[in-house]
């Protein structure tokens, strides 16, 4: 049993999502619409952007409405056009369909301010996601999870025992999810792991790094009078908090605030920047190129 899902978005029935990246250059943008135009789709929204006029990489997302990919055999036909335009122009490109939600799997530890947040967010209908269940290397946040009908998985970590950790997230995870959300999970997770995992991992951590890694980071950024206090969401890589970032956000802090004070602006931010960094990979609002993102 899932969180029960909220209505779709209204249009979402039939709209689709098209995100390529490619070489720029004269006439893609018009080889798109045309093609869209030709298969009788309404596009409803459409961005673009260029590394470089003349010799840059070129990034699109386009949004359309046809209702006709819901006949049967439809999503095949129109795919396999679309490929024999794409292989002109040499393009990556990938489409999703809107009303079909992504499953997702949160991980946490004993903060639970991101992940009550996400559960929030999707029991009101503003995150357009189907969480599978919750896994944790703590028991602390059991009864308000399952008591939104969400499966909680309690896996220990200890360092005798991490590979072992690892593999039984991996039994639950593997195949069955479209993305994991770190909301707050305070074990660094091995390369094995991420790649056997096989869909992107979201993480959200304090934007004190590097001044200020390791624990205690609010101690120490007190110590020093910090004036900005930050968030930053990123997509996780086997290198540790090097991953392309999706969003950040800051607060301006002054001399009079204590130590407790920089803690829960601190973790305000990290509920409001982790959730908007969901919600751009959701909407499929997200390119990553050469360890950058591009975000429409």
């Amino acid at each position: 049993m899932s969180l029960t899902p909220a209505a779709p978005p209204r249009g979402a029935e039939h709209t689709a999502r098209l995100l390529i990246s490619c070489a720029d250059g004269p006439g893609i943008v018009a080889s798109i619409s045309s093609f869209l135009f030709e298969q009788g789709a309404n596009i409803v929204a459409n961005d673009q952007h260029s590394t470089h006029p003349e010799h840059g990489t070129f990034f699109m997302r386009a949004a359309f409405y046809l209702p006709a990919l819901e006949a049967g055999g439809e999503r095949a036909r129109f795919e396999a056009a679309f490929d024999e335009l794409a292989r002109r122009f040499e393009m990556e490109w990938r489409i999703s369909y809107a009303h079909e939600r992504m499953r997702v799997a949160l991980m946490a530890s004993r903060e639970d301010h991101c992940l009550l947040d996400l559960l929030w967010r999707r029991r009101r209908g503003e995150l357009d996601m189907d969480i599978e269940c919750v896994i944790s290397n703590h028991d602390d946040a059991r009864a308000e999870v399952e008591a939104l009908g969400v499966p909680y998985h309690h896996i220990p970590v200890t360092p005798a025992e991490k590979e072992a950790a690892e593999g039984r997230a991996l039994e639950l995870l593997g195949g069955r999810v479209d993305m994991v959300i770190l909301a707050r999970y305070m074990q660094i997770l091995s390369g094995e792991f991420l790649e056997r995992v096989g869909c992107p991992v979201i993480n959200i951590h304090h934007s004190f790094l590097p001044a200020f890694a390791g624990a205690e980071p609010y101690r120490r950024a007190y110590d020093r009078g910090v004036k900005l206090i930050g968030a930053t969401a990123h997509y996780v890589t086997a290198e540790l908090d090097a991953g392309p970032i999706i969003e950040q956000d800051v607060q301006r802090v002054g001399h009079g605030y204590t130590l407790e004070d920089l803690v829960r602006v601190g973790r305000d931010l990290e509920r409001v920047v982790l959730a908007r960094a969901v919600r751009s990979h959701l909407d499929d609002r997200v390119l990553v190129h050469e360890g950058r993102t591009i975000v429409f």
